[in-house]
């Protein structure tokens, strides 16, 4: 838990939390920070907030008493976004404070009602109104629905430059007391870009178009700080958007010069072909995240595809069908829009095929617009031959990549 004071009159209250599932189905192997915002004007507001769950609001109320602020002085709440992990907080805070009014969009009202039977003391904003707090803190809005939910606004003000964007710009990560980026070494960033990316893959990715929309909404507004709701906050405020509006673009590809491998093997027959393709790779000049399904969850494996311009598959058939963990990823792939990727697959089958018929029908369903090399399969055991044509077809998978990403 730590208070920091961000701007004038502006404090971030935020908390650690770890060993859950983020929206009970992400792994977050280092944990995530939940942000609150206090602005003090002549009258106190917070903006957004924390879950509800696991002592987690006691740990607000706790940071509050360190800003020596009664719960009882904060007489509005900006909601941002009404996910329970930024809003479920505010059931416990009712039992210390009932008199407060709430800012949040029509859609937020909406979920607000539909969440906790909150009805009364709720006012609507939307694209560029404003609510002066006082002290020359005024604070103008800005509608960003989808990004991730219908509901969401940014907060800024006018007199700091902060924006308080909650999930947009936001990371996984707990950081130890930091919380500016600029805290942070290069090398140190670029570890904590792998946290951003598994965020913006597992949570943002399939509202990338509404990600571009809102980047050019808020790049009007003369900002000096953004404030999300999960991770670092950035004064280097065109980094962080130049990082997002190019995880967007990655949904429809080209991405990195980099190659996604997922495998999966009952018996070892597949296994033994991964084992020769990934030495083929590890002599190729381009990057290779390898995962094993089910061992790796379909959340890592996310976050790998989506900077990937190039997929490796080596499955299987299982029952006509490719081996289901693979069928479970794909699926997950196509549902979170990772399109028009680059493509090779190859596997063993006993007395039929039929993995590549299913991959073809994930495919065309959820419009994903792969494009496939000519597969490898081969009955049993990889023979000689088998490892060979993997091996060409592999490397014309990186000279392909490589061809994609140079534009």
């Amino acid at each position: 838990m730590k208070t920091t004071e961000i701007a004038a009159g502006t404090y971030q209250l935020s908390v650690d939390v770890e060993n859950i599932l983020f929206e009970g189905l992400w792994e977050i192997p280092k944990g995530v920070t939940l942000n609150s915002y206090i602005i003090k004007g002549e009258k106190t507001a917070i903006v957004d907030g924390v879950c509800g769950w696991d002592g987690v609001p006691e740990n607000l109320f706790s940071l509050l008493k360190e800003l020596e602020i009664d719960p009882a002085s904060i007489k509005y709440l900006v909601v941002n976004h009404v996910e329970p992990d930024h809003s479920g907080w505010i059931e416990a805070f009712k039992k210390i404070n009932n008199d407060f009014q709430i800012l949040c969009s029509k859609k937020g009202k909406e979920l607000l009602t539909a969440f906790y039977g909150l009805t009364d003391n709720v006012t609507v904003v939307g694209d560029n109104d404003t609510f002066d707090l006082g002290e020359g803190h005024v604070l103008q809005f800005a509608e960003i629905p989808n990004v991730h939910w219908p509901d969401t606004i940014g907060t800024f003000d006018q007199l700091t430059g902060v924006l308080f964007s909650c999930d947009a710009f936001g990371s996984f990560g707990k950081y130890e007391g930091r919380i500016f980026a600029e805290e942070f070494s290069e090398a140190e960033l670029k570890e904590y870009e792998k946290e951003t990316i598994r965020y913006y893959s597992n949570i943002v990715s399939f509202f990338s178009p509404q990600v571009k929309t809102a980047i050019k909404k808020v790049s009007n507004l003369p900002l000096k700080l953004i404030a999300p709701g999960h991770g670092l906050c950035w004064k280097n405020t065109k980094a962080v958007m130049d990082a997002y509006d190019a995880y967007a673009d990655y949904q429809k590809g080209p991405a990195r010069e980099e190659i996604t491998f997922i495998w999966g093997s009952m018996y070892g027959m597949t296994e033994a072909a991964v084992k020769e393709a990934i030495k083929v790779l590890e002599g190729e000049d381009i990057t290779v995240h390898v995962h094993r399904v089910p061992e790796d969850s379909w959340g890592t494996v996310l976050t790998s595809a989506w900077t990937s311009t190039g997929i490796v598959l080596a499955m299987p058939t299982y029952e006509f069908k490719m081996f289901p963990p693979m069928g479970a990823v794909l699926e997950e792939l196509g549902k979170k829009k990772t399109l028009n990727r680059k493509v090779f697959r190859f596997g063993s089958y006993g007395w039929s095929g039929g993995a590549e018929r299913e991959l073809a029908e994930i495919n065309t369903r959820l419009n994903m617009g792969w494009e496939f090399l000519e597969p490898v399969e081969f009955k049993g055991i990889p023979a000689e031959e088998d490892f060979k044509k993997i091996e060409i077809q592999l490397k014309e998978l990186v000279r392909q990549v490589k061809e994609a990403v140079k534009g």
